[in-house]
């Protein structure tokens, strides 16, 4: 939070903060920087319009902050446990996998998903924000990981790969909306979110060649799970 040292606290609840990211989250999400105004945004958030400069500057940092928690909200790609430097690039890669993917099938709010898909299709200083503080670190990890898995790879094809990893995660976040439409929302909810991380691990490892193809016997799936969670055991993360 950045409060302008200038500025008189407003008088009103602990709480206003808080509800003036709630209200310009909404506000950003329907309208966007040029059409949410800040008299809108302090009137939904029912504070003093000074408290937008108190708590966070201008509208432009606002935007930034609220577009940070949008981030938050969707399954933030920072903080992703890596397990230690020594551990099997396989393993590395399965842990990265479905961490990202239980992020990703985790539910969000609409304006939340709205505001992140506006602010990409056209990125601005809050785009270069999150992805500098938060997506950049995780898919350099990526890459790392995957250039120790794939060592034979050029750069072009370690890109497309990654892209192509990342994707089957993202598709749980971005397309959740569609794919009810088409299913229904009772067969979507149905998909557990264990299940769903497991599945693009495995469907991960196997396109790679470090799993037995899907659809494959069944005791050969499970025998290659044992060995997996065997090894697992023997690693220690950080």
């Amino acid at each position: 939070m950045t409060r302008n040292p200038k500025s008189t606290p407003p008088v009103e609840e602990a709480d206003a903060h808080e509800r003036l990211l709630a209200a310009a989250l909404q506000a950003f999400a329907d309208h966007g920087f040029e059409g949410a105004t800040v008299r809108d945004i302090c009137r939904a958030a029912e504070v003093n319009i000074a408290s937008v400069n108190y708590y966070f500057g201008d509208k432009e940092q606002l935007y930034i902050e609220t577009v940070k928690r949008a981030h938050t909200c969707t399954g933030r790609m920072g903080d992703l446990p890596l397990p230690a430097p020594d551990t099997p690039p396989v393993e590395k890669l399965r842990v990265f996998v479905r961490e990202m993917a239980s992020r990703m099938h985790a539910p969000t709010s609409a304006a939340a998903m709205k505001l992140m898909m506006r602010e990409m299709a056209d990125p601005g200083k809050a785009a270069h924000v999150v992805v500098t503080e938060f997506i950049q670190p995780a898919a350099f990890a990526l890459r790392a990981i995957l250039r120790e898995l794939l060592p034979h790879l050029d750069e072009q094809h370690l890109l497309m790969t990654g892209f192509s990893v990342i994707s089957q995660c993202l598709f749980y976040r971005q397309n959740r909306p569609v794919t009810e439409l088409i299913f229904g929302k009772d067969v979507v909810a149905a998909l557990d979110t264990a299940a769903v991380a497991d599945h693009v691990v495995r469907f991960t490892l196997a396109a790679l060649g470090h799993a037995p193809p899907i659809g494959s016997d069944q005791k050969t799936e499970s025998a290659a799970d044992n060995a997996a969670d065997a090894d697992k055991g023997k690693n220690t993360f950080n």
